[in-house]
């Protein structure tokens, strides 16, 4: 068996994979070029494999796996969606780092850490001004869009500092620990309305693309604080500059964006008070 690796190229897992497992034929492909070369007598490709790589590959390949939990790049190639290729992806693995993520963001945000650094390089005393913009999380209101592993986890550590939590999601079910309800998408407006937090986990479909546009990032609650760290796509990036220079939203912390990597003359660049 052959299995070419093109998201660990250069990683040292897929040597110690090698001596566990002597019998297949672990092949890492950094470049575009090598993939194209070393898939075309593989089983199977680890990684989010190109559509060049895929058409170069022959018919041993039987399965694609993911090292994400989504797979929109996967699925934007017709002719994988059209094969009978199995594709896997890696739900869940990576809920609990990114929930920490997002809750590193926030706490940077409310507690004001980037401008105590910047004060501090600067050998500048402004406590007062500083410490009048804090806010505290106690009793927030906590908007989840996207109740799946990452929204849950998110959830779990918002439940730790006593904020109150609404849930979206496009099937709304059961709510999970902590979250007083979850509701559909018809529904988005309204609990946007009462945010003093949004954290966007929900995955990104031709149904979520710009998902908050324009009009939703004006509906939430003035001084809220806005978190993407599913995909970018999501959130309408130039309304949501608007705001935050407008002083509408409090502050912002992006995990992903709709262009990556960022181009050096993107304007989130230049956003205040945007991680």
């Amino acid at each position: 068996m052959k299995i070419v690796i093109g998201s660990l190229a250069g990683h040292t897992l897929p040597a110690a994979w090698q001596a566990q497992f002597p019998e297949v034929e672990f092949v890492p492909a950094r470049t575009v070029a090598e993939q194209v070369a070393a898939v075309r007598d593989a089983d199977a490709y680890l990684g989010m494999i190109s559509r060049e790589a895929f058409l170069a590959a022959g018919s041993r390949l039987r399965w694609v796996h993911a090292g994400s939990a989504g797979i929109e790049r996967l699925a934007a190639i017709p002719e994988l969606v059209e094969s009978d290729v199995v594709v896997t992806n890696t739900r869940g693995a990576h809920a609990p780092c990114i929930a920490d993520h997002a809750f590193a963001m926030l706490l940077a945000l409310t507690r004001r850490l980037p401008d105590l650094l910047a004060d501090q390089r600067q050998h500048v005393w402004r406590r007062p001004g500083v410490v009048s913009g804090m806010r505290e999380l106690t009793g927030a209101t906590l908007v989840i869009v996207g109740l799946g592993n990452i929204g849950r986890a998110i959830a779990r550590r918002a439940v730790a500092f006593d904020m109150r939590l609404l849930g979206v999601d496009v099937r709304p079910g059961e709510p999970p620990a902590g979250v007083e309800v979850v509701w559909g998408l018809e529904r988005l407006d309204e609990a946007l309305g009462q945010a003093d937090v949004v954290a966007v986990a929900t995955p990104f479909t031709p149904q979520t693309r710009h998902l908050l546009d324009a009009r939703r990032i004006g509906l939430i609650k003035p001084g809220a604080y806005l978190l993407v760290v599913s995909r970018g796509g999501i959130v309408e990036e130039p309304p949501l500059i608007a705001a935050l220079r407008e002083g509408r939203l409090s502050g912002a912390g992006l995990d992903v964006q709709e262009h990556e990597p960022l181009p050096a003359d993107d304007p989130l660049w230049e956003a205040p008070n945007l991680i």
